[in-house]
């Protein structure tokens, strides 16, 4: 899919999401692109951006600022490209010190392009540092360097299993009493015997849950200083362990299209065809817009470990907002984006808006994120992220990020779970092929 259609496939997704919930609010001047004071003396501030969802969030809070700072009125114009192009346009920017504008909403695979060298963009610790305590602390790590934050997160991206309840009560699972992978596995040998279909479904095409389920285990693509570390012991276990529910044990389908974003993967997964996906929190917007008929059905638990040691979760994508130095209005331009981001409200607004998990974790118990959802079985369910709000690592970022995906999306998980390859050797294969860029 696109990187345009899945910004429709989100914005209806949280139109929906409104409609089941009974909590739409359509927020001020949301239509508009752009924003100011009403005495013509706003400050012009212009904002890149590639997702519609994005601006009706950032808009709120726009008007938000303005009327409580009627002295450093911002009149913000909004700028969209398409993901990869805005990524392109901003280096370019950056790179030559002309052209770049005051604030840019960067995809977190991107980032890394920007860090390199003496970064371009505005150290942002002031505005962090007072409240870096009130949030998953791993989001501000993926937009930093040298323990400077350059970027603000705009979700968790926490991962969880989505099971379908009335397919595991049918084959007679306790999805609360799957705590361990050699659960989840027995769980599966036990539901493919009942049913004959695959319990859970793996991404061919793409990264998930290989990727989140070798962060919860401290594994990773890079280490903490951009070293590769594909090959590691960690890496080669679960891979190891997917191509085996995969190719053996036959508790794993291939889901449609190899990935979780195309249209025939939601057909299959709305008619029935898994019981349980391991995706982020913001997979929730997917259920909600192409998935229907599960309504009341799915319900969201940790992820299983291996080790007691592991983490719950793994914070997977994501999109970091920063200022860029060439901007002549700096200190404007990063308190507005404190604003934006970093207050109680905007992360309820991020939720409310945006259907997306809040980085700012003292908010998780506010009435607006404690209310039940209808579609995801009536639960609560920031109530489990809590639980584990301190321990949900997110993945290294480093100059040869891109590159590490693109090689386990396009090469790993098709030769370990397609053809069938040897996981190690696999493995190790790509890691000397990232070497060789280094």
């Amino acid at each position: 899919m696109k990187r345009m259609e899945k910004a429709a496939v989100l914005l209806g997704a949280v139109f929906l999401f409104f409609a089941v919930t009974g909590n739409f609010q359509l927020a001020a001047g949301g239509g508009s692109e752009k924003s100011g004071g009403g005495d013509g003396k706003a400050t012009p501030i212009n904002f890149w951006l590639d997702n519609e969802i994005h601006q009706r969030y950032f808009q709120a809070g726009v008007d938000d600022w303005n009327a409580r700072n009627p002295a450093r009125q911002a009149a913000v114009n909004f700028e969209h490209y398409p993901t990869q192009e805005l990524s392109n346009k901003l280096l370019m920017s950056v790179q030559s010190g002309a052209g770049a504008p005051d604030i840019a909403d960067i995809n977190i695979n991107n980032f890394a392009n920007f860090l390199k060298g003496k970064p371009q963009l505005a150290p942002l610790d002031r505005i962090v540092n007072p409240v870096r305590s009130q949030f998953v602390s791993s989001r501000f790590d993926c937009y930093s360097k040298n323990g400077v934050v350059y970027g603000l997160p705009t979700h968790v991206g926490a991962t969880v299993v989505y099971y379908n309840k009335s397919l595991t009560d049918l084959a007679g699972i306790d999805i609360d009493k799957i705590e361990t992978w050699d659960q989840f596995e027995a769980a599966g040998k036990a539901y493919v015997a009942k049913t004959g279909k695959p319990f859970v479904g793996v991404e061919t095409a793409n990264q998930r849950p290989f990727w989140p389920m070798i962060v919860q285990r401290g594994g990773d693509y890079l280490d903490k200083n951009g070293n590769v570390v594909l090959d590691s012991q960690i890496n080669i276990e679960v891979l190891q362990r997917l191509n085996r529910w995969l190719n053996v044990d036959k508790i794993a389908g291939t889901l449609p299209g190899g990935a979780t974003s195309t249209e025939e993967c939601f057909a299959f997964i709305n008619q029935g065809g898994i019981a349980a996906l391991i995706m982020p929190m913001w997979y929730m917007s997917r259920f909600l817009s192409y998935m229907p008929d599960l309504e009341g059905k799915i319900y969201l638990r940790p992820m299983p470990v291996q080790n007691a040691s592991d983490a719950r979760s793994a914070g997977i994508g994501g999109t970091g907002t920063a200022v860029t130095l060439q901007s002549k209005v700096q200190d404007l331009a990063i308190d507005l984006l404190g604003h934006l981001k970093l207050t109680r409200e905007s992360n309820i607004r991020i939720w409310e808006v945006a259907a997306f998990d809040p980085p700012r974790w003292d908010i998780w118990e506010t009435p607006q994120l404690q209310k039940s959802i209808a579609y995801f079985g009536n639960e609560k369910v920031f109530d489990m992220l809590y639980r584990f709000k301190d321990n949900i690592p997110s993945p290294n970022y480093g100059d040869l990020s891109a590159d590490a995906q693109t090689v386990v999306m396009n090469t790993v998980m098709y030769q370990a779970l397609v053809q069938k390859q040897d996981p190690a050797t696999v493995l190790r294969n790509a890691a000397a092929e990232l070497r060789a860029k280094q």
